[in-house]
């Protein structure tokens, strides 16, 4: 008799019992292991009342964006550059973990602070002339703008927990609001 294990610790308590590996295939096109089916980001978009654009085809990744504007380097200039508002630049990629991770936090800042804080996001591999001018090395990278300038010791790489996330926004707001 054949017997599935999923979790070690019953591995451990009973050395004996036979084991059957069961192999799995992923299709890495529709799912990922970190972030939710495009249904559930559609979902959680209408319960934190964001709007969300949604661009999928049946081969392609799916694109879901609520409430953080994903921008170009044609875009960069007149959006963060000529913004009369603070903006934070989040960079990040499709394939990066830490990415998907803090997604949430940062779309609750883009709700948060709308009023005072513009959040767009800029796709790595898409765009290579901002990431080599900004010298971009890790990932996500934020970075804070304001009056077309980089804010100084603004620069935060990796993953970010909401708490801090929030402690880093408004410790950028009081200092630009100080100059």
């Amino acid at each position: 008799m054949d017997t599935m294990v999923s979790n070690p610790t019953i591995l451990l308590a009973r050395p004996f019992t036979p084991v059957r590996t069961v192999a799995s295939t992923i299709n890495l096109h529709s799912t990922s292991l970190f972030t939710p089916s495009p249904e559930k980001l559609v979902l959680r978009c209408r319960k934190l009342g964001l709007g969300f654009r949604s661009s999928s085809s049946f081969r392609s990744k799916s694109v879901i964006t609520c409430g953080v504007t994903e921008i170009n380097e044609r875009q960069f200039s007149e959006v963060v550059l000529n913004s009369d508002r603070p903006v934070l630049v989040e960079f990040v990629a499709n394939w990066c973990g830490p990415c998907r991770l803090i997604s949430p936090a940062i779309e609750w800042v883009s709700q948060e602070y709308k009023e005072k804080l513009m959040v767009v996001k800029i796709d790595h591999d898409s765009n290579p002339r901002l990431i080599e001018e900004f010298k971009v090395y890790g990932l996500p990278t934020l970075i804070f703008f304001k009056n077309g300038h980089e804010v100084p010791e603004s620069r935060r790489e990796g993953a970010i927990t909401k708490a801090k996330l929030k402690e880093y926004v408004d410790a950028l707001l009081e200092s630009v609001s100080l100059t």
